[in-house]
Formats: structure tokens, sequence, C-alpha cells
């Protein structure tokens, strides 16, 4: 290295000599040839000043890496001996640990065999104690143990079968209360309105000569109001009234809403009748969707489908009965989640079934099939779970329950339908299906007489005891039970009792 930078401090001063020669020449001119020569001198000595001064830089730079370079030699072989002793202690280790697991293996060996040794002795003792047993008790060992697991078969089949009778008479004694107590909490905690809600649709109007604005020139009004909205509108002599009569609700909400805007608007012609009708289909699809997501936050049923939803939102005008079905379905949904509760069954499941039992009813009229199935369908489109489907088809025993959750819709939907003041029926209705109640009672063989109780929610069948025994008379209640289920239509379920009844009757003279 201080070769190199000598021969660059040459190379240097060599370009500073020319540079200063050249400057010389082009100085002579105006200049004297000695005043050249002693620039050219002082020029030369500083030349030689600076390359003495790199000269020095240089050899001190090289006398420093030198010394640099052999303290890290120094370092680096004193690390590699300390490695070299560390790799000697760990070989030193290794060989210690591998000596000791030889000898714990030479011991391991020598335990094995000692064990083998006992088991074989043991072995042969045991065999010689069971020929002894065999010989003083003239048995074989197979003989013993045959004999020996039918005494304890016989023993764990009589416990078994009086535990068994002695959980069926607790069941029995406990079910029909523990029943009961859980019906009369969930009914008791929730509380809704008890009246029937009215389906007839009638608009008010200001006065009688609307009715012939409502009709219009040779009807031309009432024909575009009926053909817009699929609908009949009755106008009779009901003063200043006129009714709205269709078989889907939904198009007699929609009439109604259109023949009162029309009514408050005064302008009646079939142009403002579309406009008017459109409006009203609007406002009440609107209305519909509205309806539903609030009983489905009422209900505590979330994250449901939007066209669940909307499907849903159509029984806002459907009623059962007189019922509301959507109020029906919130309080489905709300008994089938308390009794999940309480008998420790899947709420979720039981809830969202519970409010969407009815679902089908939407489209029950549109549809081929029974509200049940249709509701079903609707659920797996929209990719429901398998188990709230399986609680909507199987809530009128259609479809067989498949889980505890389906029993329980079941059992709140007749509980919310058949509450007190929950449903109606005219009365001609009322007395056909009380008629046809003991009609069918008496048409079977040795029934004396027949009585509907409770409004029709009992049936009380008094039969001949001479003619009629106990078996026969438990007969008589399931076949008038199973010809009520498939000839009768009814709200919730109708109790059939039979009374055999024999006295004795004597005279004391």
């Amino acid at each position: 290295m201080s070769a190199i930078i000598v021969v660059i401090v040459g190379l240097a001063s060599l370009f500073i000599g020319a540079g200063a020669a050249y400057t010389l020449r082009r100085r002579t001119d105006g200049t004297s040839l000695l005043q050249a020569q002693e620039q050219a001198a002082r020029i030369l000595a500083e030349a030689e000043s600076k390359q003495k001064d790199l000269l020095l830089a240089a050899k001190e730079e090289t006398l420093q890496l030198r010394n640099e370079l052999e303290a890290e030699m120094r370092e680096r072989r004193t690390e590699a001996a300390r490695a070299e002793q560390r790799f000697a202690q760990k070989e030193e280790n290794l060989d210690r640990k591998v000596e000791s697991l030889d000898r714990r293996e030479q011991d391991v060996r020598l335990r094995e065999t000692s064990i083998e040794q006992l088991r074989a002795e043991a072995e042969e003792l045991r065999r010689k104690q069971i020929t002894e047993i065999e010989r003083i008790a003239s048995l074989t060992a197979d003989e013993a143990r045959e004999q020996l697991l039918a005494a304890v078969e016989v023993e764990i089949r009589d416990e078994a079968s009086r535990k068994v009778r002695e959980i069926e008479k607790e069941t029995e004694a406990t079910a029909g209360m523990r029943a009961r107590k859980i019906l009369a909490t969930a009914i008791q905690r929730y509380t809704s309105e008890v009246t029937a809600e009215s389906t007839v649709s009638v608009v008010a109007i200001p006065s009688d000569d609307m009715k012939g604005r409502i009709i219009g020139r040779e009807g031309r009004n009432i024909r575009a109001i009926e053909a817009a909205t699929g609908v009949d509108l009755i106008i009779d002599d009901t003063p200043d009234a006129v009714t709205v009569s269709a078989f889907d609700p939904v198009r007699r909400e929609i009439a109604r809403v259109a023949l009162s805007s029309l009514v408050h608007d005064g302008r009646i012609h079939p142009t403002r009748i579309e406009e008017a009708v459109a409006k009203a289909r609007r406002d009440v699809e609107t209305t519909m969707q509205e309806a539903a997501e609030t009983a489905a936050i009422e209900a505590g049923v979330l994250n449901l489908h939007p066209e669940v939803l909307k499907v849903f939102g159509r029984l806002r005008y459907r009623t059962s009965y007189g019922q509301n079905v959507m109020r029906h379905s919130i309080e489905t949904a709300h008994i089938a989640a308390m009794i999940a509760a309480e008998i420790g069954a899947d709420v979720d499941i039981a809830r969202t079934g519970g409010f969407l039992h009815d679902l089908g009813k939407a489209v029950d009229h549109e549809v081929e099939g029974t509200h049940a199935l249709l509701g079903a369908a609707i659920a797996r489109r929209y990719k429901l779970r398998e188990s709230v489907a399986n609680c909507i088809e199987a809530h009128h025993e259609e479809v067989e329950a498949k889980s505890v959750e389906a029993v329980i819709v079941m059992m709140s939907d007749a509980i919310s339908g058949g509450r007190p003041g929950a449903r109606r029926e005219s009365l001609e209705n009322y007395i056909k299906r009380l008629e046809t109640l003991e009609g069918i009672a008496k048409s079977f063989k040795g029934v004396e007489s027949a009585f509907a109780i409770q409004a029709g929610r009992e049936i009380r069948i008094i039969v001949k005891p001479e003619q009629v025994d106990d078996l026969e008379a438990m007969r008589i209640a399931r076949d008038v039970s199973k010809q009520i289920e498939e000839t009768m239509e009814y709200p919730g379920q109708i109790k059939v009792t039979v009374v055999r009844e024999t006295r004795s009757t004597e005279y004391a003279r």
C-alpha cells in the first residue's frame, strides 16, 4: 500500500511540475526568465514539501492498519482457543452421558428379565390354584363363571325392573304437575291483548252524494276501482259508508287506502283512480315491510333474510278466526322461547320457529299446499336452519317433529290461539260445531248421550255400562278424537272424556 501511495505522489509531483513548466512557458512573453526560474524553483520546493507530508501520512496510516490487523488476529486466536476448549468440554460431557445411558440400559434389561421370571412364576402359581379350586369345587372355571354371571344377571335385572317401575311412578306423579307449571309460567310471563281483530274494511264517506261520485257515470268509476284493486265495492243503503270486500286481505287494504284517498281528494275519475291505487300499493308495501321489521325486533328474531320479512309482512293484514296472524306469531315466539328456557331447549330455534310458523299463510291463497308446508319451503329457499324449517312444517303434525323445539312450537301455537278472547267465530258456526261434536260422539255404539261443554273445548260422552267395558271406553275415546281430527276444523284442541258409571240401588223396607 505504501508503494502505491509513493507512485501516486510521484505522479502528482510530475503533473504539478509539468503544469508549472507550462505556466512558465506561457509567461515568458511578459516576465523575465529569471523570475520564471525562481517561481519554478518555489513551486518545486512546495511540491517536494507536500510530497514529504504525504509520504509521512501514508507511513503513519500503514502502521496504524498493521497494528489493528495484528490486534484482530490476536483476538480471533483467543476466541478460537476458547471455542476449542468448550468443544472439548462438551465432548467429554457427552461421553459421560453415553456411559450413564449404557449403564441404565443394562439395568433395565436386568429388571425386565427379573420381571419376566416373576410373571412366569405367578402364572404357574395361578394355574396351580385354579386346578386345585376346580378339584375341590368339582367345577371348571368356565362353569363357575357361567353360574356367577347368571346369578349376577338375575339380580341386576330385578334391580333394574324395580328402578324402572320407581322412575315410571315418579314420572307419572310429577310430569303432569311439571308440565302445567311450565305452561302456567310461560303464559303468566307473557301478557298481550285478548280482543279479536275485526276484518271488515269500511270506508267512511262525508255524505251519500259521494256514493254517486264513486259509482260514476254508467258505473265507470266503480268498475275502474274494482279492476285496479281486484276487490268488490259494496254500496248499499248503509249511511255514510262503503264496504270493501275481497278474499285477499292485502288487496282489500290497498283498496281501502286508495278509496279513502280518493274520497278525501274529491277528484274521482279513472286516471286519478289508477294513480291513487298505485300510491296506495306502495304505501301498503312500505307499511307491511315496516310492520315485519318491527315484529321481528319485538319477538327478538334478528338477521332474517329481507325476502322472508317481505313475505312475513303480508301477515299484517291476515287474520285467523279474528286473531291477527302477525300478533299471533309474535305471541307464539315469546311463549316458545320461555318454554324452551324452562326445559333447557334451544331458545333461538324455538323463538324463530314460533315466529315463522304461520309464514305460509301469507301465500297459501296463491300457491297450492298447506300453509305449514309452504312456510317450510320458503324457509329452506332462503337458507334458514333445517331445525327451524321442521318447526314450521310440523306445527300441525303434518310432518313428524324431529326435535323438542318443534314440539314446543306446536304447544305455543295452541296456547296463543286457544287462550280466551284470542279468536272468535260466528254464532252460526259455533252452534254448528257443537252439534257436529255431539253428533260424532253419538254415532258410536254403546253411547247413551254426549254433551259439548266449555265452548266446544271438551266433549263428554256417557256410555252404557252394560254394553261398554273399560277397554271399550278407552277405544271409543280414541276413535272419537281421531274422527274429530279428520272431519272438523277448530282452533286449539278438543278434550274427549268418556264416562262409564255403574249404579246399584236398593230400597230397605
